[in-house]
């Protein structure tokens, strides 16, 4: 960067924030003399270096004007002390510029402005935006004036930022009302006929405002372009939206648009370098920034955008490398010296044809003659140049006009297609959330049938667990019988050995014996059960039955007894010898036997008796003894 760039940067620097003080040291004039006292300005001093972050030295000031102690001080008469221990100190990127300018308005706008101005159009801090624009495009003498040119310049770039064409008409027939306006606007004259209405036609008060904001940080902020990009990190490679804003010194990056939360930023130097990438990992429309630290890989949304971003990354490194701090100062630097080359060959022009009017009856030289015509060629060259410029300005703001309007279009169809897609969003959720509560209340119904089948299913398990119980205790009962009736039928079969042992028992006794067996075992028969199921009365009718012939049983068991012991009883001699029948073949006839005799005698009888089947009944006083 060479010095006289550095100069000029200082200079720029110096003769802004020259503008701003001017305003505040006239609005301390109160009674417009051109001097003011030194209080005040020690007050404006003070102020002037907390906001320019100088060192304050109250002595210097006194020493200053102690020769003009006694009066207030002129304008010429404290610009050598500000020039000297303030502007002078000031360095760029120390301060906020924008604070320094809000001190300045503070001051004059309670003087200067008007109230009608903020009950228009303009907003308190849309006044104070378009009063940093205004000093910022207004010429370089005393008072401050902003000219024709430049005021329709501002006017066409608040206009294209609402997305409207500007229409000169109104700024023409308020130049031809006020013939003073020609030769340049005040800042308090450009506030009241623009919040009026009279410089513009506005929709609404909203969009003016984002208009205004939009142009100031474009111009007063020195910003080339803003927009949304994506980029790679540089520690987890992954690509992030970002929203980027760039000046002419570096491309700072932001989470979102409100730039609350700055995520980075780019410095731009000498050595720094924009160029084109091929399309990789899925990413089209790449492009870099080399520095001297890193490279920075980001992603445009088309083709377009990626050239506007290379161009504009491009001049603010060409405005880096020049030491120039601002793209628009340098426009508004272009557009003077277009003006004043105009100008001169407007002069010049007008110089060469009076001398021909009055010379005309005299013969020129060809020399002369030849030297205007080269004159007026120069002169209709540039005025053609002009024109050009002109024509392609317009040009472009069309097309950037049709392009912000092409946007605005896609932006409503995209809110449309937005609120279409929320509608059916909408409906979808509500359709789905009645679903759910259908569904929910098809699974309670489910819970519900649920626990009543498991009671159900309890109930016959328990019924089932019950019948298994009765089946138990009626198979118990039934093993208990059968015990009963075997060891009935042992008791039966022990009995009729003991009977069998006896080989002096009768055969009416054996024929007893055999008919009494036989109910027995009818009755063992009868006794056992076809169906080990049957039911519980049938199980005790049985038993019933068992106990009736066991009953039976008993009473001819002892029937049995009571003859067994009237056989077993032992006979006397001559014991019921009467009814014995006489036989001839008694030995001793008409003797009398000895008892030996007598009881082989019988004896031998009784067999006999038994070999011919008979078999005597017992006595009844034996029966009822028996019973």
């Amino acid at each position: 960067m060479s010095a006289g760039c550095v100069i000029t940067g200082v200079m720029d620097l110096k003769s802004e924030l020259l503008k701003s003080i001017w305003y505040a040291f006239t609005s301390l004039d109160v009674e417009q003399s051109g001097k003011v006292s030194k209080s005040q300005l020690k007050v404006l001093s003070h102020n002037l270096y907390t906001v320019l972050n100088i060192p304050h030295d109250p002595v210097v000031l006194e020493e200053h004007f102690k020769d003009d102690s006694n009066g207030p001080v002129s304008n010429q008469g404290y610009m050598p002390y500000l020039n000297k221990y303030i502007l002078a100190k000031a360095t760029e990127g120390t301060f906020s510029k924008e604070t320094f300018d809000d001190l300045c308005w503070t001051m004059t706008s309670k003087k200067n402005c008007k109230p009608s101005i903020q009950q228009g159009l303009c907003s308190p801090k849309d006044c104070f935006k378009l009063f940093c624009l205004f000093n910022l495009l207004s010429e370089d003498r005393y008072p401050l004036v902003i000219i024709q040119p430049e005021l329709e310049y501002l006017l066409t770039k608040i206009s294209s930022a609402m997305s409207l064409e500007w229409d000169g008409t109104l700024l023409e027939e308020l130049l031809s009302q006020n013939a003073a306006l020609q030769d340049g606007m005040s800042v308090w004259e450009f506030l009241e006929h623009l919040s009026a209405g009279q410089l513009l036609h506005v929709e609404s008060k909203e969009s003016f405002s984002l208009a205004v904001d939009d142009v100031f940080m474009e111009m007063y902020h020195n910003i080339i372009k803003k927009g949304y990009l994506l980029k790679k990190g540089h520690v987890r490679r992954n690509w992030q939206e970002r929203w980027f804003v760039l000046k002419p010194s570096s491309l700072m990056y932001y989470v979102n648009e409100d730039l609350k939360e700055k995520k980075g930023e780019v410095l731009l130097e000498e050595n720094s370098v924009v160029e084109n990438l091929p399309d990789k990992e899925g990413r089209r429309c790449l492009f870099c920034v080399n520095t001297a630290i890193r490279t920075y890989e980001m992603s445009a949304s088309n083709m377009k955008q990626r050239v506007d971003w290379v161009q504009a990354i491009q001049t603010a490194l060409r405005l880096r490398a020049e030491g120039k701090i601002s793209l628009h100062q340098e426009l508004k630097l272009s557009r003077r010296k277009q003006r004043e080359t105009l100008q001169r060959s407007q002069n010049n022009q007008s110089s060469h044809s009076e001398p021909t009017e009055v010379e005309a009856p005299q013969h020129s030289s060809p020399e002369q003659q030849g030297e205007s015509e080269r004159l007026e060629q120069h002169i209709e060259g540039i005025i053609q140049k002009q024109r050009e410029v002109e024509a392609k300005h317009k040009e472009e703001e069309k097309q950037e006009r049709e392009k912000q309007q092409a946007i605005q279009r896609d932006l409503e169809r995209q809110l449309e297609e937005a609120k279409e897609a929320k509608e059916k969003m909408t409906a979808t959720l509500t359709e789905m959330q009645k679903e759910v509560q259908q569904q929910k209340k098809r699974i309670h119904e489910l819970q519900l049938t649920q626990v009543k089948l498991e009671e159900a299913l309890n109930a016959q398990i328990h019924a089932r667990l019950e019948e298994d119980g009765i089946r138990q205790e009626l198979e118990r009962q039934l093993e208990e019988e059968q015990k009963k009736l075997v060891e009935l039928q042992l008791k039966t079969s022990a009995v009729g050995s003991q009977e069998d042992s006896f080989t002096t028992t009768p055969p009416s006794s054996q024929q007893t014996e055999e008919s009494t067996e036989i109910p027995v075992h009818e009755s063992t028969s009868t006794a056992t059960p076809p169906n080990i199921q049957r039911s519980e009365e049938s199980s005790q009718h049985n038993t019933e039955r068992e106990l009736v012939n066991q009953s039976t049983t008993t009473q001819m068991l002892k029937h049995w007894k009571i003859q067994h012991n009237h056989l077993m009883k032992p006979i006397t001699p001559g014991d019921k010898v009467e009814h014995l029948p006489v036989k001839s073949t008694c030995p001793r006839q008409g003797h009398a036997l000895t008892s030996t005799e007598f009881i082989a005698k019988v004896q031998t009888g009784i067999t006999q008796d038994k070999g011919n089947g008979y078999s005597p009944s017992p006595t009844q006083e034996e029966e009822e003894q028996g019973s």
